[in-house]
């Protein structure tokens, strides 16, 4: 697999950490999909330690709208070929980045330019900041 696995590492850390299997997950299923449709540049992120609303974001890229609704299309069928549900799919119409959730695993394709754009690997990667306190005024 062409797949890049990786969690939020540490600030400083070298290497992406692999996500652990699990049995039963629908990963490996998304996964497959993605390459039997030549998603380019797929990315694994293990998102647990952020939020609590999925566990898994897998974003990849395509060349053109036509190859991202091919992708969203084949990995929803190849999910409900498991007997597994998908919770919906958006970005259909415009095709330039289409979500399909899958409860706890979240699929973004995208083509080259908005993945460019909204970087969603380095806002998912990134370390964890607090919110900085607002400015105050100097004292006249």
């Amino acid at each position: 697999m062409n797949a890049s696995l990786s969690s939020p590492a540490p600030v400083g850390s070298p290497e992406p950490m692999a996500l652990p299997v699990v049995p039963g997950s629908l990963l490996p299923t998304v996964l497959h999909a993605l390459e039997d449709i030549k998603a380019k540049n797929i990315e694994v992120l293990d998102v647990r330690a952020l939020t609590s609303l999925f566990d898994t974001l897998v974003i990849a890229s395509a060349d053109s709208t036509r190859q991202t609704r091919a992708l969203a299309h084949h990995v929803a069928d190849e999910v409900r070929n498991t007997g597994r549900k998908v919770l919906s799919m958006e970005g259909l119409q415009s095709g330039e980045w289409i979500l399909v959730d899958m409860g706890s695993i979240i699929v973004h394709l995208m083509q080259p330019t908005i993945r460019d754009y909204y970087d969603l690997s380095s806002l998912w990667k990134g370390p964890l900041r607090p919110a900085s306190p607002p400015a105050q005024d100097p004292a006249p």
